[in-house]
């Protein structure tokens, strides 16, 4: 599926938080799709029903709040260590490096209180959580390439109906017991016939237990696994680069439950996390089913991979025959050691694939892992002192190729703040599942240097800045050359009052891509640079009524022979009375882009616990709806609206997605039903 009021995010009709849109951008810009873990968005929404407890938690509680720094979390338990419980939330700002903001941040989640006895918080695990069902379905209303006959004798390349379905059912106590099940058939896969005779096309179930004696995390079924900073596998949500320039530390349980509808990037089978005082010891194994392109060696006579899919479609013949063909084996373990100011972990992975991986014989593929078995290991370490806060990892392969990432966090006084990340990896180093804070999407081939300042010279005035600078010392993806690159971003956030917040963000990147020459037989690689200038305005009309809007430029190869711009423009309206069944938002937009390499992505708001940011290119508008209506304290429904209009183009999509016409129309609704709990 941050910082600045978490709590906006759980009501897709409230007014969304703004540093979190950003971080969503940043990432479906840099992985070019949008992610479907919707996990932090449900660990929020229990949180706010049931917040812990500051005087009894842990630090594992502290977590899911990721607009929180490690230097704070530090810094709040060195607290209570001395000084024993609090009286009040707000007793929070005599905490170093804690102010107001990061108070109104955490605030929905947690309360003040006394200890509940073990024997009576064992005995409400299994009647004192809530059940929630959600069911979710989504549509293109115009009709695409996929669903129609080409003749008589020829069926469509997708089998099923347009309609996305999505079910999931889930139990919740606390944090320490959650389990539940769903299921997912896409636009296009049949369902309860053919390829998918058994209903969905994707099934996922899952068991989580935490703090039984020596147990302190217990998984099975479906679950995430979380190493380090990333250089061996992170399969939970983690952002890159954007305006929360401290947010450059991964930082999430071990292993945790997968319920969200993804098919790919996660584990099946059983964790365990066994407690010995400051010492920890983890294991885990799994084996999963992953979709690939598998092609056949004619000479050998066997089978081998050539990519690994992730997108989980299995609509026509040919993905169907991809679909889930490949078993993949998965063990390792964890050993840490933890006091209140240092932590560190010795970690294991061992990957075994039924076919062979053999890429194509393209440049950048020539160095990395291929074959059927790949073992990682690495180690990672933390520290807390005063107010700096330092972490990172090593790794390896079998190789014995390495990675390294070190980080630092600092609270200089109580207007500065300072970040900085240093990585390196090698040009053969490879992981399978890995996901660090780097510039690729991949800590593979490359070296970088990352630092951050957020200033506060005023209590109504925010500076933001960052500056990235890398290298790639082996030729990559449509780059077929060494390259190195910069990434650069100020941002001014002016918040005088509660009703006025505005930004105005300058960022500049420079990157190398390969260019295709007419007149060349072969690609030239040029560096690209590109720019973006963005200012956003929000204002709360009312207590129930805010407005919002948004202009942004992008220009791209500025003056080179690829040169592009783009412009965007959009107004929001939310609507949410206090103590009302019913809310709503509603957006419009106008864009116009010279090509796709000049497209700009904008977060959309949507229905509880999904989200939509599309890239826009090309010239139209652009326009949604969302409706939510509480029909009682335990039964709601929502309802979304969009279209786009593009009123020079003949077509919309490309391939079977393809829609004959200028405008393409979606809806989705979604209900949802909650019972139990208190």
């Amino acid at each position: 599926m941050v910082a600045c009021l978490a709590c906006q995010v759980l009501k897709a009709q409230e007014v969304p938080n703004t540093t979190l849109e950003q971080q969503l951008e940043n990432l479906s810009e840099a992985t070019e799709e949008e992610t479907e873990d919707d996990s932090y968005y449900q660990q929020l929404q229990e949180l706010r029903k049931r917040p812990i407890n500051l005087n009894t938690c842990s630090e594992l509680d502290f977590q899911p709040f990721r607009f929180l720094t490690d230097l704070q979390i530090k810094n709040f338990f060195l607290y209570r260590d001395l000084l024993g419980k609090l009286l009040s939330i707000y007793e929070l700002q005599a905490i170093p490096s804690w102010d107001v903001d990061a108070i109104n941040r955490i605030k929905p989640f947690v309360s003040v209180g006394s200890a509940v006895g073990m024997v009576e918080d064992f005995g409400q695990r299994f009647n004192g959580g809530s059940h929630t069902l959600l069911f979710r379905v989504t549509q293109v209303l115009e009709q695409q390439q996929g669903y129609v006959s080409k003749n008589d004798t020829t069926p469509p390349a997708y089998p099923g109906s347009p309609q996305r379905i999505f079910v999931r059912y889930k139990y919740v106590y606390k944090n320490l017991l959650q389990f539940g099940m769903l299921g997912d058939k896409d636009a296009g896969e049949q369902f309860f016939k053919g390829a998918q005779k058994y209903g969905f096309d994707f099934y996922s179930i899952h068991l989580f237990v935490r703090n039984i004696g020596r147990i302190r995390h217990l998984a099975i079924g479906d679950y995430s696994l979380n190493i380090g900073q990333g250089l061996l596998t992170y399969q939970s949500l983690a952002f890159r680069k954007s305006v929360d320039v401290m947010n450059i530390k991964r930082q999430t349980e071990f292993f945790r439950p997968y319920n969200s509808a993804g098919e790919s990037n996660f584990q099946r089978g059983a964790a365990i996390n066994l407690g010995f005082g400051k010492w920890s010891v983890a294991a885990f194994v799994s084996k999963t089913k992953v979709s690939a392109n598998v092609n056949r060696d004619t000479l050998e006579s066997e089978d081998f991979i050539s990519s690994i899919l992730d997108n989980g479609l299995h609509r026509t013949s040919a993905e169907q025959e991809n679909r889930r063909n490949v078993d993949q084996f998965t063990l390792g373990g964890r050993v840490s050691y933890r006091t209140g100011r240092f932590q560190s972990s010795a970690n294991l992975v061992h990957y075994s694939l039924s076919k062979p991986l053999l890429r194509a014989p393209e440049p950048h593929n020539q160095i990395v892992f291929q074959g059927m078995k790949l073992t990682s290991g690495s180690v990672d370490y933390a520290y807390t002192w005063r107010n700096v806060h330092v972490f990172g990892e090593v790794a390896a392969d079998q190789k014995w190729s390495f990675a390294q990432l070190h980080g630092l966090i600092a609270s200089l006084n109580q207007r500065v703040d300072f970040s900085m990340l240093y990585r390196n990896m090698s040009k053969d180093y490879y992981t399978l599942y890995g996901n660090a804070f780097t510039e690729c999407t991949s800590p593979i081939n490359e070296n970088g240097f990352y630092t951050g300042f957020s200033i506060k010279p005023f209590s109504f005035l925010r500076l933001d800045a960052y500056a990235d600078v890398y290298k790639f010392p082996w030729v990559r993806y449509r780059v077929d050359r060494p390259s190195e690159g910069g990434d650069f971003l100020l941002q001014l956030t002016y918040k005088p009052n509660k009703q006025l917040e505005m930004y105005m963000r300058l960022r500049n990147e420079t990157k190398a891509y390969n260019y295709s020459n007419t007149t060349q037989p072969y690609k030239e690689t040029e560096d690209i640079p590109r720019q973006n200038w963005r200012t956003h305005i929000s204002y709360r009309v009312s207590p129930a009524v805010t407005l919002r809007a948004r202009a942004e430029v992008m220009r791209y190869d500025r003056g080179g022979k690829q040169s592009e711009q783009g412009f965007l423009l959009y107004t929001d309206v939310f609507y949410k009375p206090m103590m009302k069944p019913l809310s709503f938002n509603a957006r419009l937009q106008y864009f116009e882009t010279d090509g796709y390499n000049s497209r700009i992505y904008s977060y959309e708001n949507d229905v509880l616990y999904s989200f939509t940011i599309p890239a826009f290119s090309g010239k139209g508008y652009r326009g949604y709806f969302n409706i939510n209506y509480d029909i009682t304290r335990n039964f709601s429904v929502w309802f979304r609206l969009a279209r786009t209009l593009q009123p020079d183009a003949e077509t919309m999509g490309s391939g079977n997605d393809m829609i004959q016409g200028n405008h393409r129309t979606d809806y989705r609704f979604q209900v949802i039903y909650s019972f139990g709990g208190r």
